[in-house]
């Protein structure tokens, strides 16, 4: 069904500031799903406002022509389209059956907040879960798509999903996005995530099975989930070109803990991804002393394949990690004598909290002090361009152990006691 043809006199398109006088498209919209459990909104000179989520059922699809604008009202700070059963378990791990929406669909449109204060892309208004934070929000969800959109100058996720079973994300592209493209928490499995490219300010994959408290709207493994054909912006443009995934261990308020894994990723095809960021990160925005993973999470069965790098870029790994396979990876910039590809073991880094004068502010970013082991590992087919043979393993991968500075804070970093340990 190709859905009830949407068309309301709204205010009209542009990258400028927009006037927001008239009826916005939330009622039209819903009432469109409600009769015919679909909705489709063409292209027209003028963008579709929105001041507040639709909300899709079990069984709905929204659909739009490729270059449709549909455009959250400012001060609104909501999503933009969300599922209907949306239940956060921020103090607690996930129970077996949470009643999850399915066979919801979202193709098409650009999809977009024009960076006026909308920051949060809450669930709701009022009594939103909390950890909501997306553009398109799927929370307990299963067999659900998001197909072919542009997420355009917004500060939430692209697409947020968590408690997910069963999904598809194909084809996003970031123009100047604020956030992460596609942000997925734990518990999640049996995902694709390809095709995203584009502009963004942080990273453009992350699957995040531990995360900072005030970013989840739950937390659990993440498994079986293939990325592909993820590309970094093009030469010159600011953009975080980056992929992370962050396991961990979730202490809750109780004292309980959670083991958060992530086992049985493939990435493959992922062109001029400058971070490969497979490491610890306590909570800097509520202190990181306040949200933190209880040591170091777990990978397991990490898979890389084909990639390339026209720039410099860098896999680093702070993970207890078991089978970690690169293989077929083309360098296309010059490399130096020190140049390593993959760092296995902690990093340190000082954040000055804007304060370069007062070293009584400044932030260890990472853990430097924790240990990590790394086994089973792969490597295989890393070349310079078109040479015939292979890199050496020893010339990809670099092993860290951290030292303290004496020197601190006069320079930085603070350095560490940690190290990785690469078992052969």
């Amino acid at each position: 069904m190709r859905g009830i043809i949407v068309m309301l006199s709204l205010a009209t398109a542009s990258h400028a500031a927009l006037p927001f006088e008239g009826e916005t498209a939330n009622a039209a919209v819903q009432a469109a799903l409600d009769k015919n459990n679909a909705v489709h909104l063409p292209k027209r000179d003028r963008s579709y406002v929105l001041d507040g989520p639709i909300i899709l059922k079990s069984g709905q699809k929204i659909t739009a022509d490729t270059d449709t604008v549909i455009q959250l009202k400012p001060g609104t700070n909501t999503c933009m389209v969300r599922n209907e059963h949306i239940v956060g378990f921020a103090d607690k791990p996930v129970p077996a059956d949470t009643q999850p929406d399915t066979d919801i669909h979202i193709e098409g449109g650009i999809w977009t907040t024009f960076g006026e204060g909308n920051a949060r892309g809450h669930s709701s208004k009022q009594a939103h879960v909390h950890g909501t934070h997306g553009v398109i929000l799927l929370q307990n969800v299963r067999r659900v798509s998001v197909k072919n959109i542009t997420i355009r100058q917004s500060k939430a996720f692209g697409v947020h999903l968590a408690n997910a079973r069963d999904f598809t994300v194909d084809g996003v592209t970031l123009d100047e996005h604020g956030r992460d493209g596609v942000h997925v928490n734990g518990p999640a499995s049996n995902g694709l995530i390809r095709n995203v490219s584009g502009v963004s300010h942080d990273d453009t994959v992350a699957l995040n099975a531990w995360e900072w408290k005030n970013y989840a709207p739950s937390f659990g493994a993440i498994h079986h989930i293939i990325i592909e054909d993820v590309h970094g912006a093009p030469d010159g443009i600011p953009s975080a070109n980056s992929i992370r995934l962050l396991p961990g261990v979730k202490r809750f308020s109780d004292g309980t803990t959670l083991d958060c894994p992530i086992h049985d990723i493939t990435i493959r095809r992922a062109t001029d991804i400058a971070e490969f960021k497979f490491y610890n990160q306590p909570n800097l925005e509520l202190g990181r002393d306040n949200d933190f993973s209880i040591g170091v999470g777990s990978l397991k069965n990490l898979r890389l394949e084909d990639l390339t790098f026209h720039r410099p870029g860098k896999i680093e790994v702070h993970a207890e990690t078991d089978v970690f396979v690169l293989q077929n990876v083309r360098i296309h910039h010059p490399i130096t004598p020190d140049w390593h590809l993959i760092a296995l073991g902690p990093k340190s880094m000082t954040y000055k909290h804007g304060k370069p004068d007062d070293p009584t502010k400044w932030t260890e970013i990472f853990s430097p002090d924790l240990d990590c082991t790394v086994r089973n590992v792969s490597v295989t087919g890393v070349r310079i361009r078109d040479a015939k043979t292979d890199l050496p393993t020893d010339q990809i991968v670099r092993v860290i152990e951290q030292k303290t500075n004496p020197d601190y804070p006069k320079t930085t970093p603070k350095g560490g006691t940690g190290k990785g340990i690469w078992i052969r």
